[in-house]
């Protein structure tokens, strides 16, 4: 079994002024328009297998992190559109380099208090050893993504 120190979870709360429903179709059916609204982060997202959407298809993602370009190659683990839940396992990849296995799940909730709504990101991981670092600079590219993409939204409404 795996040291507790090699096993993580980071978690962050971003507002935005969309919908829960716009968000998370943006992620469920239209992975392939998200380099548009960030493209300074997000080169490109292709469809590998599968279909948009749907559990068990496959993704690969083009991306700026840490200034560096970086590949991903995601399974889609799970797509709930009544939560607004979508969950992508990272299965090849820079990231597979330094952690064991990766997750990230996107839950997004409607704001109670007013319009918009909170997008709140878990990203699930175990390193492969101790000397690798938590990614809380991954929980800043999400945010900043997160940002972009409803910057995106907003103005095409």
């Amino acid at each position: 079994m795996a040291s507790s120190t090699l096993i993580g979870n980071l978690e962050v709360d971003v507002e935005i002024k969309a919908s829960p429903e716009q968000f998370c179709e943006m992620f469920a059916h239209k992975l392939h328009h998200v380099h548009h609204t960030c493209y300074d982060k997000i080169q490109g997202c292709d469809l590998h297998e599968g279909e948009w959407g749907k559990v068990g298809s496959i993704v690969h993602w083009s991306y700026v992190h840490d200034g560096k370009a970086k590949k991903a190659k995601e399974v889609v683990e799970a797509v709930d559109p009544d939560k607004n839940l979508i969950t992508f396992r990272v299965i090849e990849g820079d990231l597979m380099e330094e952690y064991k296995s990766f997750a990230a799940t996107i839950l997004v909730s409607p704001k109670s208090e007013d319009s918009g709504s909170i997008v709140h990101w878990t990203l699930e991981y175990e390193k492969l050893h101790d000397g690798i670092a938590h990614p809380e600079t991954l929980l800043q590219l999400v945010q900043d993504i997160s940002k972009d993409i409803d910057a995106h939204l907003i103005q095409a409404n």
